[in-house]
């Protein structure tokens, strides 16, 4: 295997571990319908869309980031046992994953790495005993016209979110944000989506917009 191989074989995997990761930057596409009421001391409270998840540890954590962002838009927490005058529900989650396929050129090593008689001279490679010159042997060492072929996994994730009246239970607000990633950990996922969500929330009605989510500042 050339030298040129093993790099590309050792870069690659790392690469696909970056789009996952904590370093790198997170996209999403999130679409937005809203006819939210101006801010105007409105209180909120937030429930999860599958009952079972009320009360959870997971749950309330997100929930939180999600009522900072909602009072960071001039919206108030409702005091407990007051009703109040939103009610947004909240889902999430993410898919079993697929398995996906890509190539990448096999690199042999010879003049320019495939023989440029201008610049390297006749076509070369470095011989199994040595420097062979006048000699290109394509199948040998992964030469061109060969590609390395690697599979791995990636997951879409989502979040949902509807904000309803609780006076007569009127929507205000739907709102979805997905990404798809390396990576099917929530504790990672989630809060990108809240982050995309809110990213110039409440939106235009009915636009489906890109968001970069950066990754948060070295400590």
């Amino acid at each position: 295997m050339s030298i040129q191989r093993k790099i590309m074989l050792a870069i690659a995997p790392v690469a696909l571990i970056a789009l996952g990761g904590c370093t790198t930057n997170f996209k999403a596409d999130v679409s937005r319908f809203q006819a939210m009421p101006v801010p105007e001391g409105q209180t909120f409270s937030i429930v999860a869309l599958d009952p079972e998840m009320n009360g959870g540890l997971e749950f309330s954590q997100y929930a939180s980031l999600v009522s900072a962002h909602l009072a960071q838009a001039g919206y108030r927490p409702a005091d407990a046992g007051s009703d109040p005058t939103l009610v947004v529900k909240l889902d999430y989650g993410v898919d079993k994953g697929r398995e996906k396929i890509r190539s990448y050129p096999s690199y042999g090593y010879g003049a320019g790495w495939y023989g440029n008689p201008g610049y390297w001279g006749p076509y070369r490679r470095w011989g199994r005993y040595g420097y062979v010159p006048g000699f290109y042997d394509p199948f040998m060492y992964g030469g061109f016209g060969y590609n390395d072929i690697e599979s791995y996994t990636v997951y879409t994730s989502g979040i949902s979110m509807m904000i309803e009246r609780k006076a007569d239970g009127q929507r205000v607000f739907e709102g979805k944000a997905q990404a798809v990633s390396s990576t099917n950990k929530l504790t990672y996922l989630v809060p990108n989506l809240i982050e995309a969500m809110f990213t110039g929330f409440p939106g235009n009605s009915g636009e489906t917009v890109k968001i970069t989510v950066p990754p948060p500042p070295k400590s």
